[in-house]
């Protein structure tokens, strides 16, 4: 499964100062004089100095392409100055089975103002949550403590170490590799382990709707969620005295908008699994018949997923084991 916005379809990151955007081809005299100093490329390993005035166009043009293709998301950081859009930066992330691979750089002017660290993270956090992907890399040189500090506020990890050739130094270069997941952005999923060590229990009922092409709606956690990005089945906590199916009835209208009735949930299966601060239980009950077409409510990605296909979306631990036993009764 792959998913990737092409420009025509790709919205502008925003955030309260900033707005991450696809380059456009009147970028590139702003994005060659900001890249011909030395002080930016030295960190940069693909980067050359001096930066020719060609070199932009062809970058935005290849950012554009890579783009297109959904392999990578090169963007501009931009700010604004009065009425003015000024570009501030750039920030990428390259695909790679899974990983993506942070790069980023600021304009000197605008080092200290927390730029890096806005941009970076709003990349990173919508990569996790709207694209197929595991984790995020990123590497630093090792004399470039900013970076490092940057990632770390962020929620990245320090893994380990590495060497890179860097085309403004013209030279190897000892790098860190740092890491971050979707529990190190977004936080573990939720739970208070109590004080004698023991785990509550979490009842959480879930659905396997089917339709009449034996395909299963899966709904993508949106990114502000833990665990955003990653897929599915409908449903959700029951309330204190509620029964799995009056749960499941309710969550089913609130999150996508249709009705079922008792009779037509038919329990399956369920999941029982100790996350680290709670033990999840949830039941998985099959519904053929519903009114009303599933549309998302509340922000997430709906998809209807041939059985035999389940496997290859990311969800959580608790859902994994379920889907080995709808793809065999199914």
């Amino acid at each position: 499964m792959t998913d990737h916005f092409p420009p025509s379809q790709f919205e502008p990151l925003r955030t309260d100062r900033l707005t991450l955007r696809p380059y456009v081809a009147e970028d590139a005299a702003n994005l060659h004089r900001l890249l011909n100093d030395f002080e930016i490329s030295r960190n940069l390993a693909a980067v050359p100095f001096p930066y020719e005035r060609g070199l932009a166009d062809d970058w935005i043009a290849n950012a554009g392409a890579q783009l297109r293709d959904g392999a990578a998301y090169h963007l501009a950081i931009t700010g604004q100055e009065g009425e003015d859009e000024i570009l501030v930066g750039g920030i990428g992330l390259r695909l790679e089975s899974r990983v993506g691979k942070l790069g980023y750089w600021v304009a000197p002017r605008y080092w200290g103002h927390g730029v890096a660290s806005e941009a970076a993270s709003r990349l990173a956090r919508w990569a996790l949550a709207n694209l197929d992907l595991d984790r995020i890399n990123a590497n630093v040189a090792t004399d470039n403590p900013g970076s490092m500090a940057v990632l770390r506020r962020v929620g990245f990890r320090h893994v380990g170490e590495a060497v890179e050739h860097f085309l403004a130094r013209n030279g190897e270069q000892k790098v860190l590799r740092f890491e971050a997941t979707r529990a190190d952005l977004f936080g573990a999923p939720e739970g208070d382990a109590q004080a004698d060590g023991t785990k509550p229990l979490l009842l959480v009922a879930a659905c396997a709707l089917v339709n009449s092409d034996r395909q299963v709606l899966l709904a993508r956690r949106p990114e502000g969620k833990k665990m955003a990005g990653l897929w599915e089945f409908p449903g959700g906590k029951l309330n204190p005295g509620e029964t799995p199916e009056a749960a499941l009835i309710r969550e089913l209208k609130e999150e996508i908008g249709i009705d079922v009735a008792k009779s037509c949930l038919a329990a399956f299966a369920f999941a029982s699994h100790a996350y680290d601060n709670f033990h999840l239980l949830m039941p998985l009950f099959l519904c053929r018949r519903w009114r009303g077409v599933p549309r998302p409510l509340e922000g997430q990605t709906l998809a209807w997923v041939a059985v035999d296909r389940l496997g290859e979306y990311a969800m959580p631990e608790a859902d994994r084991p379920l889907v080995p036993l709808l793809r065999d009764f199914l």
